[in-house]
């Protein structure tokens, strides 16, 4: 089946599907509400008394998630987002319904309690279809069913990054077909085939059958990338373009006026002002909860860290660079023998590293050492989310070779972070890892922090580069 077409069977299963879930949602609140006796009954309600309620849920349930972009083909999903979208439409899609089942159809004795479990009830099951379906659709991928041919333009770093990426996510349902050069000079790169050149692009995606074409060649003209997408116009063909890490920083354009001239914002500040005073009354709402809950537990890790390795401290005061490039001393259960840097200066942690005591592996995979960093955010030092903060000797070496390192200096460091929960800790691209500071710091919102905190607690348990 072509993916297309498996495109628009998927979708209309998920309509299904939701149409379903509603359905099970507002019957099985009935069932609670008036006939399971786990609830007094006053005046009971037949079951017809919804109908125009459950009718009007039908219809508009999929189109607010269809305007929610709930339908679209993703081939990487941000769950947190994805929940929240759920959450948002189907509340608007019960308001609607409630209106128009009283407007409509004159219905205006329904049962609030009815209504309100069968608003929570479909949000949950929608929830958990969309789980189902996505687990069903990344299971199909694996094995390769309605996989997409992927066509990479470059065969340099960032052509060796698109395609580690895609193999790494088979779920995705991407088959990398090769790659297109700047000359005719390479025929194999990174263990696939070159194709051909820039000029021949058109006749490559017609004859291997491309689906989807990744830009990733740096470098590239206007009028290049103009005379690509002329030649693929034929085709039909998804393009995308992976940007220069330090070419984009924010997640788009925005386009205002000065007094009727248009003027286009490429970089932001958010975080000034009243924003300021939401991010520091989460910190400490979030770290004063964080240090009671975990308390017990961080007690019990201070006794084995001294159990297991007496000679040295419990606690690793370290310090690190924050707000305006100011160090502050870092807090963190020592997961290293004690000297672990003598001989060698101050060095990034590494697989296997010799130099980690028996518990600080089992720590440091989990990031379990970082909690008392909950103290840092309570005092001001740090933030719940922000740029993780790193070491003088290594922010000197960073601000000198990397474009606006500095910049990320802007706001507070973080105990978590935007490139944190994308797979960017630990001894990774700093580089890239400063491209996802920046912007987050030109792109904060408190929103965009909770997901973060949300992401994180899943991230800790997958994280491969936690050592």
């Amino acid at each position: 089946m072509k993916p297309r077409v498996s495109v628009i069977y998927w979708t209309l299963a998920l309509i299904g599907a939701d149409i379903l879930a509603v359905v099970l949602a507002t019957l099985i609140a009935y069932y609670f509400r008036f006939e399971s006796n786990l609830v007094p009954v006053e005046e009971f309600h037949p079951l017809q008394n919804y109908y125009g309620y459950l009718a009007t849920l039908i219809v508009v349930e999929p189109i607010v998630l269809a305007g929610n972009g709930l339908y679209r083909a993703r081939r990487s999903i941000s769950w947190i987002d994805h929940v929240y979208g759920i959450f948002t439409s189907t509340s608007v899609a019960t308001a609607i319904a409630i209106i128009n089942s009283a407007v409509l159809w004159r219905d205006v004795s329904s049962s609030r309690l009815m209504i309100g479990l069968a608003w929570l009830l479909s949000v949950t099951l929608v929830t958990i279809g969309r789980f189902l379906a996505h687990g069903f659709q990344t299971s199909v991928r694996r094995r390769g069913v309605g996989t997409e041919r992927l066509l990479i333009v470059g065969t340099g770093e960032p052509a060796s990054m698109v395609l580690d990426r895609v193999r790494h996510s088979p779920g995705m349902g991407y088959r990398a077909v090769g790659f297109v050069g700047e000359t005719a000079d390479v025929s194999i790169a990174h263990g696939l085939p070159v194709l051909g050149t820039l000029d021949a692009i058109g006749a490559i995606v017609a004859s291997h059958q491309i689906d989807d074409v990744v830009v990733a060649m740096h470098g590239l003209s206007e009028q290049q990338l103009f005379e690509l997408v002329t030649q693929c116009s034929n085709e039909k063909v998804n393009i995308k373009v992976f940007p220069n890490l330090f070419q984009f920083m924010t997640s788009g354009v925005n386009i205002g006026d000065l007094n009727g001239l248009p003027l286009i914002s490429v970089k932001d500040v958010a975080l000034r002002g009243w924003n300021l005073t939401l991010k520091r009354g989460m910190d400490l709402v979030g770290s004063t909860a964080a240090l009671v809950i975990l308390s017990p537990i961080m007690l019990a890790i201070a006794f084995l860290i001294k159990l297991t390795s007496p000679d040295g401290p419990v606690f690793l005061i370290q310090e690190r660079v924050g707000l305006d490039g100011r160090p502050f001393p870092i807090i963190k259960f020592r997961t290293m023998q004690p000297d672990a840097e003598k001989d060698t200066g101050a060095v990034w942690a590494t697989p296997d590293d010799p130099r980690r005591t028996r518990i600080g592996s089992f720590l440091r995979k989990y990031s379990i050492d970082e909690s008392p960093q909950f103290i840092n955010v309570l005092i001001g030092d740090m933030s719940l989310v922000g740029p993780r903060p790193e070491r003088p000797v290594f922010v000197e070496t960073f601000r000198r070779t990397i474009p606006r390192y500095f910049d990320r200096h802007r706001e507070k460091a973080g105990l978590t972070g935007w490139a944190q929960v994308n797979g960017l800790r630990g001894n990774t691209s700093i580089e890239e890892r400063t491209a996802y500071d920046l912007w987050y710091v030109e792109n904060w919102s408190l929103w965009l922090d909770i997901k973060i905190c949300l992401k994180t607690l899943w991230v800790i348990f997958k994280d491969r580069n936690a050592y």
